[in-house]
């Protein structure tokens, strides 16, 4: 394998249909898709500064590299890369690729980021933009921070463990997911999904869960939350008092109580949601 390094690389496709590359210590500065058609291509601490580096590549692995602000839209249509250690500053990463690993990844400006792509693996990574992994697919995380509204909209098949979400209409019009003991705050949690489970979860979410196919919650904390669960078929088991419910379709509700149980709609059939509330109080209801 050819070694390049501290090398400086400037013009449009500097390097395209490059292979079996070790590059070290190097920067891309101007000029647009410098490793494009790439392939088995080894980045070491190594600065792009400009548009487009890696699309239509595969077989990449990087370490400790950045992606700046301007290196915007730079991995598209891209198969099999492995980034570790790195920063990646630019919107619109990732679009239409398969096969990413991010790994120790830093992520400041993740604006519609990871679109359209699949057999995703995030560990140690921290995001901050909207519009995140929109309808991608087959995804794992594991200790994840994002900060940014409408995250995973239209996703499927996704895991998530040891997160915390600050994102608004997160996990829209998705299907198949579990998350596991994590934090989500945001409003309007999951509308319009199917097969969502939250396990040992702490949940803040103004009208969450509504218009859901199958929500599963166990050892749940849902706190300040409100309007929970309309339109829905539930199994829910919650760790705290619910500050309110409103018109779930059908399941089970397992609390210790709920603040208030709006039931104002007359096509839903009342009787098919069940409910194990363990305090003894009066509970208010409203039909």
């Amino acid at each position: 394998m050819e070694h390049l390094n501290q090398q400086l690389f400037t013009g449009e496709r500097a390097l395209f249909k490059a292979r079996e590359l070790q590059i070290s210590h190097s920067v891309f500065a101007d000029g647009e898709s410098p490793l494009k058609e790439s392939s088995d291509i080894l980045l070491e601490n190594t600065i792009f500064r400009w548009k487009y580096p890696l699309w239509y590549a595969k077989h990449i692995q990087a370490n400790g590299i950045t992606l700046v602000e301007t290196a915007r839209s730079g991995i598209w249509y891209t198969h099999d890369i492995t980034i570790t250690d790195s920063v990646i500053q630019a919107p619109k990463t990732f679009r239409r690729a398969t096969g990413i690993t991010l790994e120790r990844v830093e992520m400041p400006n993740a604006q519609e980021t990871l679109w359209n792509c699949s057999d995703i693996t995030l560990k140690h990574v921290h995001a901050a933009g909207d519009y995140f992994a929109m309808n991608s697919e087959n995804i794992q995380i594991a200790d994840f921070t994002l900060s940014g509204n409408y995250a995973f909209d239209g996703a499927k098949n996704i895991e998530v463990s040891n997160a915390k979400l600050i994102s608004k209409d997160a996990f829209w019009n998705c299907e198949n997911v579990v998350v596991r003991d994590s934090t989500i705050i945001g409003e309007y949690l999951g509308w319009n999904s199917k097969n969502v489970t939250f396990i040992n979860c702490i949940i803040e979410s103004n009208q969450g869960m509504c218009y859901m196919e199958n929500v599963k919650m166990v050892n749940c904390m849902l706190i300040n939350t409100d309007l929970a669960f309309e339109y829905s078929t539930v199994d829910v088991e919650a760790a705290t008092t619910i500050d309110s419910v409103k018109n779930p379709i059908s399941g089970t509700i397992t609390a210790p109580g709920i603040g208030e149980l709006i039931l104002d709609d007359p096509e839903i059939a009342a009787e098919k949601t069940k409910y194990q509330l363990a305090e003894d109080k009066e509970y208010a209801f409203r039909f």
